[in-house]
């Protein structure tokens, strides 16, 4: 017998599938087609009349241009609210914005950071790119032996395989939204 938390999700994995496909415009025709699977099949899938079994969930999930695991996901508010993370030793706070499942692994997170940034010994480097605009304040983005001020307004892009590091320019902390590539978000978090 099935517990209410696997009707819970049986039952959102139906409606997401229906309002994926109605989102494309497709009838069950269209994406019985393009599944191999009938309309009827299908249409019993929707409404609950027929368990969904994995061997239809992977052409169903492939057509929809989506994955199992986004099909399946939770509709907890555990993955919705996004708590900080507090690092006082480096004095930055960050919030990720972006979870893990985001495409090529890039995460987008918020940082208020109250330290100016660290010597050049102690500046980072690893493969990619970086990215961050300014929210709030003024940052100061160490680039190898370089300081650049990049004020309230203004973004900043470059590689980081030269040592960098964004600290505040003070008085305040500065707040920067930040765009990370998965080699980024081991370094700076």
């Amino acid at each position: 017998m099935l517990v209410k938390q696997d009707l819970d999700v049986d039952r959102l994995v139906r409606q997401r599938i229906r309002a994926l496909r109605l989102a494309r415009g497709w009838s069950l025709e269209t994406l019985a087609e393009r599944t191999y699977l009938s309309p009827s099949n299908l249409s019993r899938i929707e409404t609950g009349a027929r368990r969904i079994a994995l061997d239809q969930l992977v052409p169903i999930a492939r057509a929809l241009d989506t994955t199992i695991d986004q099909l399946t996901e939770s509709p907890d508010d555990e993955d919705v609210v996004i708590r900080p993370h507090r690092d006082e030793r480096r004095g930055m706070t960050t919030w990720t914005l972006a979870s893990s499942r985001t495409p090529g692994g890039l995460t987008v997170a918020k940082m208020r950071i109250t330290t100016p940034p660290p010597p050049l010994d102690e500046a980072g480097v690893h493969p990619g790119r970086d990215w961050f605009t300014v929210l709030a304040g003024t940052a100061l983005l160490r680039l190898g032996e370089r300081l650049v001020t990049v004020e309230q307004g203004n973004a900043a892009e470059f590689s980081t395989m030269i040592p960098h590091a964004i600290g505040t320019r003070g008085p305040g902390p500065v707040e920067v939204l930040t765009i990370l590539t998965a080699e980024g978000r081991h370094t700076h978090s």
